[in-house]
């Protein structure tokens, strides 16, 4: 065989080769033939490739098996009981940036899947050849090693130690700081799972200088990076007053607020989740955020999302009411009883619900005056029927239970009361006799319409256990009116009345 046969043979080899992986690669990104390939053997097949002499088929054979492992946990397993990432874990060092990149796909993507697998990824040595990837000049390599120290970090604080522990975080800070936008969005993430799983986790991302840029990033147009912006300042936030207070201190406020309006709905929970995390913690705090107007702009807020996108912003309504009359008096000020207590009525999500009711339990268990906003803005019959809906969730009717209870304590508003008692069931019903038994003895008015109102003679009706809180609370009401009053009032009373006629002789009367 001449010397140009042979070459003719080995370019045929490499041809075939390349457009074995090509096709497996192209293949593989499509759904219905991930279990073809599987079934065909592809793992034993593109293995040896990835160690080929030519550097285009060692790239494309990465791609497939990482297209292969992003599929689901058993290929991703696959790949890692064939041998296969040690193999692309030395290879990270000695190859092209096209390499490394493929690479670090494949790493990203048998790690996505569990905790087990990331460990498997970590177990072979792969964070010390991802961070070194992260000082890589080529900006798509750095994008793809962060890409998959994120997906490490996220699943448990093991992890995230693991790659703090390596060395990544100062590295992933300087990569924010590039130009490319990309690049910046899979950093931001990154940071941020991170920093989600500890307090000790999100000081160590704060202490690489990460929230000044982080917060440099806000004002940005696109709306992807501002996600994960937010996200990662979320995460470092919600963990400790100081933390929170070190975002605060970058001056995001109220610059942070115009995103409450953003097109993109991710951005705007991103922030009010921010805005939650950040007003959870002290008054101090969240009389911040009601000073720059982050109150008014929450409640605007809630009443244009829809769903999940809303539910931050009302627990951000309670979490600040939560903390003092007067930061429960500027949620009242700013229409967020009001806007709360729509949410009761048009939200179909149990769980929304459930906030809500939190939320407005929070606002009124402070103050007559707080207790009477709610009840004007009519959420006492709404609580009472979400809480007797047999539908309702048990965490829904638990929380409906707490917010009438905490309310009522305080309401002394009579009109929004007196319903209640035709309504309420027993456990319900004592705290509403409570109120009343406090307020009648001292205001004649009240009396007189606690009667015409046709309060006392439902009172009458009520069959309470002998002794209990209800029947005290019941007498005490009672003690306030003649006794000839209540006995007229009494069920049975218009029977006796007859029966008394019944026996009545007036001729005895005139002899």
């Amino acid at each position: 065989m001449s010397q140009r046969q042979v070459l003719q043979v080995f370019e045929r080899y490499q041809k075939s080769r390349t457009e074995f992986v090509q096709t497996v690669a192209e293949l593989a990104s499509r759904p219905q033939n991930i279990e073809t390939l599987q079934n065909a053997g592809v793992m034993q097949l593109l293995r040896p490739l990835l160690l080929d002499t030519v550097s285009s088929v060692q790239q494309t054979a990465a791609l497939a098996l990482g297209r292969l492992a992003n599929y689901n946990d058993d290929l991703a397993e696959a790949v890692v009981k064939g041998d296969i990432l040690p193999q692309l874990v030395y290879s990270l060092a000695e190859q092209n940036r096209f390499y490394k990149k493929a690479a670090s796909f494949v790493l990203r993507a048998v790690a996505k899947h569990s905790p087990e697998l990331a460990q498997q990824v970590v177990d072979c040595g792969a964070l010390d050849a991802l961070v070194i990837c992260l000082e890589e000049f080529d900006p798509g390599v750095k994008e793809s090693a962060a890409w998959a120290l994120g997906y490490i970090a996220r699943h448990n604080a093991e992890l995230s130690q693991a790659v703090v522990d390596a060395g990544a975080v100062p590295l992933l800070v300087l990569c924010i700081q590039e130009p490319e936008i990309s690049l910046k969005r899979i950093t931001a993430s990154a940071l941020s799972d991170i920093s989600k799983h500890s307090p000790e986790l999100a000081q160590t991302v704060v202490d690489a200088g990460s929230i000044v840029h982080l917060a440099r990033l806000i004002e940005n147009s696109d709306a992807r990076l501002k996600r994960q912006v937010f996200s990662a300042l979320s995460q470092i936030s919600k963990h400790s007053v100081e933390l929170a207070e070190m975002v605060v201190e970058a001056e995001i406020f109220p610059v942070v607020l115009n995103s409450l309006t953003d097109s993109d709905e991710y951005v705007k929970k991103n922030v009010a989740t921010l805005i939650r995390e950040i007003a959870k913690h002290t008054p101090e705090l969240s009389q911040l955020i009601v000073n720059s107007g982050g109150v008014a702009a929450v409640v605007d807020y809630i009443g244009e999302a829809k769903g999940n996108v809303r539910l931050p912003g009302i627990m951000m309504l309670g979490y600040v009411a939560a903390h003092s009359e007067n930061l429960a008096m500027a949620v009242i000020v700013s229409k967020g009883v009001v806007q709360l207590s729509i949410i009761l009525s048009d939200e179909p999500e149990d769980h929304i619900l459930a906030a809500t009711a939190w939320a407005l339990g929070q606002i009124g268990r402070h103050s007559p005056e707080h207790a009477k906003a709610i009840a004007l803005a009519n959420a006492l019959p709404r609580l009472l029927k979400l809480y007797l809906d047999i539908s309702s969730s048990e965490d829904l009717q638990s929380k409906s239970k707490k917010a009438l209870k905490s309310i009522l304590r305080r309401c002394t508003h009579l009109p929004a009361l007196e319903p209640l008692l035709h309504e309420a069931p027993p456990n319900i019903l004592k705290h509403v006799a409570g109120q009343f038994s406090k307020i009648l003895p001292h205001d004649p008015k009240a009396r007189r319409l606690f009667v015409t109102t046709g309060s006392l003679k439902k009172i009458q009706e009520i069959n309470a256990e002998a002794g209990s809180v209800l029947q005290e609370y019941i007498n005490d009401i009672n003690k306030c009116y003649p006794e000839e009053i209540v006995r007229y009032y009494s069920p049975g009373y218009s029977e006796k009345l007859l029966e008394r006629i019944d026996d009545y002789n007036p001729t005895s009367t005139t002899t």
